[in-house]
């Protein structure tokens, strides 16, 4: 059976593709490459479309409320931690969308090498800590409400999931053709 939190890891997965296509991208820009916008475009639409507004609704709306509540019962709670790198994180991305604006190659790659470097510790950290945390804290009762919560999120964004998971592939095919 699925768990809120495989689905999120799950979630991660596909988060995980597009940083790794824009690590590369990176890398290709400082051989000297060319400063590919649409790709960069597109990655700032993945991010704040899928990882920002969908996977983070879950974990924010539904997965981190739960945490917090009294009936959680965990020995200290990262959620605040969490919250603060997605913050950080959304500071990246509008710094990298400012690089594109300004066909600025050196502030496209920090904040694009910021914010894959934040996400893959960010993301490690909620896999293997967070995650089983919040497994052994929240009753079967509780998990079985937010997967009812998951799947409203989810049925709002059936069809810009679809264009998400294109742009994954396409993404990743772009790093990969330097």
């Amino acid at each position: 059976m699925n768990t809120p939190t495989k689905i999120l890891a799950e979630e991660h997965q596909n988060i995980l593709k597009v940083i790794d296509a824009l690590l590369k991208k990176c890398k290709a820009l400082e051989s000297g490459g060319g400063l590919d916008k649409d790709f960069f475009k597109k990655a700032i639409e993945f991010i704040r479309g899928y990882a920002d507004k969908f996977h983070h609704a879950k974990e924010e709306d539904i997965l981190f409320v739960e945490l917090c509540r009294d009936t959680a019962q965990m020995h200290c709670n990262p959620t605040e931690q969490m919250l603060h790198e997605h913050e950080l994180g959304r500071g990246y991305v509008k710094n990298l969308e400012k690089g594109l604006a300004e066909n600025d190659k050196d502030k496209i790659i920090e904040n694009a090498r910021g914010y894959s470097q934040l996400l893959q510790d960010h993301i490690y950290k909620e896999d293997n800590i967070l995650y089983p945390m919040a497994e052994e804290a929240l009753s079967q009762e509780i998990k079985e409400a937010m997967l009812d919560k998951f799947k409203q999120v989810e049925q709002k964004f059936i069809e810009e999931n679809k264009k998400y998971m294109s742009l994954v592939e396409e993404l990743t095919k772009k790093s990969k053709n330097n």
